[in-house]
């Protein structure tokens, strides 16, 4: 994991100096753009430099990656890496520090991405992977014993109706449908009323739960569909071998033989899907979090893309790619679990 994780990092780093636009000239209200200045040129100039000094945006590619990394101490071109106060601007990942923000240097990445996961990523993560495991596995199993029914062919259309709507559009749509323009029945914007400190305990509860409806909604449907129709693939195929056409012979009823027999063996595909919901707990969905203007990581994710805050990006993005490694993990060691044949030496 740990070279995984190095190279995760490479290459993110790349891929932002390979992107068009410039933190220091968005800095100077340029748009980040990388064209020329305007005629106060030599002002602008020296400003800008100074930016790029002071956050070490004027070192090398191979410093800045160290500088990524860890808190190494290289001393490029005979000067400190890290400047006259001796700051690491990028905090170093494997020393669990992000830095400071590029155009705010007293707010730490840190401090502010473990404030937005507790409020807003974390909540709505938690509760729609519980929902989609929750409703998911059922779908998948009633569907895949009852092959070929009419109910069965209704349900995999309809899934497959909801795995190909693009999230984007459901959001806007329920917003629309929802929220003051359409029935008004529901809050499409935020997670708490302007005045939910001043309500009670039950109320603030109440409020918060009808503005985390549409939200959870939208990332829910979408991993619903995928999850079980995997889990019905998973069954179908488990269902028609050997010990379960022996386990119909014995007698045995048909839930003994799904819950006891089959279901235990038709999960290895939903395991490995889990690697790829994991990242959701700190990535959040940055479309949803944007459209319903949600304060999670996502929405911090989007903010440092508009404003080429590439510490911002650094952060979340690698955070995001340490989630997808750590998922990966937990699903490898859930395979010996489900599945005694599978073991590791």
């Amino acid at each position: 994991m740990v070279p995984t994780l190095m190279g995760i990092i490479l290459i993110i780093l790349g891929l932002l100096h390979a992107a068009p636009g410039d933190p220091a000239m968005q800095m100077m209200g340029l748009g980040g753009g990388t064209g020329e200045v305007s005629q106060e040129g030599v002002d602008i100039e020296a400003k800008i430099a100074k930016f790029k000094r002071d956050n070490a945006l004027d070192r090398n590619f191979l410093v800045q990656y160290l500088g990524h990394l860890g808190p190494f101490n290289v001393k490029p071109d005979g000067h400190e890496l890290f400047g006259g106060d001796g700051r690491n601007p990028w905090g170093g990942f494997l020393s669990f520090s992000f830095g400071s923000e590029l155009f705010n240097r007293n707010k730490m990445i840190g401090a502010e991405i473990w404030k937005r996961l507790k409020s807003t990523t974390l909540p709505l993560a938690i509760i729609s992977i519980f929902l989609t495991y929750l409703l998911a596995l059922p779908i998948g199993i009633y569907s895949a014993n009852r092959q070929g029914t009419t109910i069965d062919k209704v349900t995999t259309l309809g899934l497959f109706i909801l795995y190909s709507i693009p999230v984007f559009w459901a959001a806007l749509m329920l917003k629309l449908i929802f929220g003051k323009t359409g029935l008004s029945l529901l809050p499409v914007m935020n997670l708490h009323s302007q005045d939910s400190d001043q309500l009670g305990t039950m109320a603030y509860f109440l409020d918060t739960a009808k503005h985390m409806i549409l939200p959870v909604a939208v990332m829910t449907y979408g991993g619903l569909a995928y999850l079980s129709r995997q889990m019905r693939t998973g069954m179908i195929e488990v269902i028609h071998q050997d010990y379960i056409r022996t386990a119909k012979a014995k007698g045995l009823g048909s839930k003994a033989i799904v819950f006891k027999h089959a279901l235990r063996n038709s999960v290895i595909p939903v395991i490995t899907i889990f690697a790829s919901i994991l990242p959701i707990m700190i990535g959040g969905s940055l479309i949803i979090e944007v459209v319903f203007d949600l304060p999670g990581t996502g929405e911090y994710m989007f903010k440092g893309l508009m404003e080429r805050d590439y510490n911002i990006i650094m952060a979340t993005m690698t955070l995001s790619g340490t989630m997808t490694l750590v998922g990966i993990l937990l699903s490898d060691i859930a395979y010996a679990l489900v599945d005694p044949r599978i073991t590791y030496s």
